[in-house]
């Protein structure tokens, strides 16, 4: 796979939530952001349903769910821990992609990725039940490249590179090395067959450098940092700012 592989952007919407989540007005509205996302290039919607509904609810993953048939070039990509309420939802909806997160049901933000090879018998069935229900099996991971071998026995299909260690130290005399960590985490995952994503505050000054150096980026999932540019600038110029990111092939 080349260096430059065309990245796709998802939208996370969990914070669009949380805004309308303060009100009973049903403002802003999930799926009216979705629309204008997906009309101004993105790739795809991601949401991250937690248990506690602090921000996308239920009705929100349905809904999104039945918007995106009308875009059958786009893909609904659902988050959250599968040992959780994260398969009621590849069950009911049958998203094109879900992404197991080993979030506490309390935890403020994902942190974190699985560890292997301690999570791996237990995430085997659920992984398998996904993919036999039709979705892309993503596994949120951090930069350990001896894991991604594992990843892909178990059966995942793609990694999710929990990319906040490099958003830390974007700008800072460590970058370099820890750029290096996600570049030999992504060339692992290449060798073991494993399809790549990346997310976690990630926005418009360090995306660029971070494609421009990690290979086989397939899929970029943005939510705080693209919803925060978009109250200044509006959904339609943020999401085409995002897709200006991206190295060319």
């Amino acid at each position: 796979m080349s260096q430059h592989t065309h990245t796709a952007l998802s939208v996370n919407l969990n914070k669009v939530a949380l805004v309308r989540n303060t009100r009973h007005l049903g403002i802003p509205s999930v799926t009216r952001a979705a629309t204008l996302c997906l009309e101004a290039g993105a790739a795809g919607i991601t949401v991250h349903p937690r248990p506690d509904e602090r921000h996308i609810r239920a009705g929100d993953v349905h809904d999104l769910a039945a918007l995106l048939k009308a875009w059958p070039d786009r893909e609904f990509n659902i988050e959250g821990n599968p040992f959780h309420n994260l398969m009621d939802f590849v069950r009911e909806v049958r998203p094109h992609q879900v992404t197991f997160v080993p979030d506490s049901e309390g935890q403020f933000t994902s942190d974190h990725g699985w560890t292997f090879p301690q999570d791996a018998e237990r995430s085997k069935p659920l992984i398998a039940e996904a993919k036999a229900l039709g979705a892309r099996v993503s596994l949120f991971m951090d930069t350990v490249p001896e894991a991604m071998a594992v990843a892909k026995a178990v059966g995942a299909d793609r990694v999710e590179l929990y990319t906040e260690t490099y958003a830390s130290a974007y700008g800072s005399p460590k970058q370099a090395e820890v750029l290096a960590a996600f570049k030999a985490t992504a060339e692992a995952a290449l060798a073991a067959g494993l399809g790549i994503n990346a997310g976690h505050d990630l926005n418009r000054n360090n995306l660029h450098t971070f494609l421009a150096t990690v290979p086989g980026v397939q899929e970029v999932s943005i939510g705080h940092a693209l919803i925060a540019d978009a109250l200044e600038m509006g959904y339609t110029e943020t999401v085409r700012a995002y897709n200006a990111c991206m190295p060319q092939a």
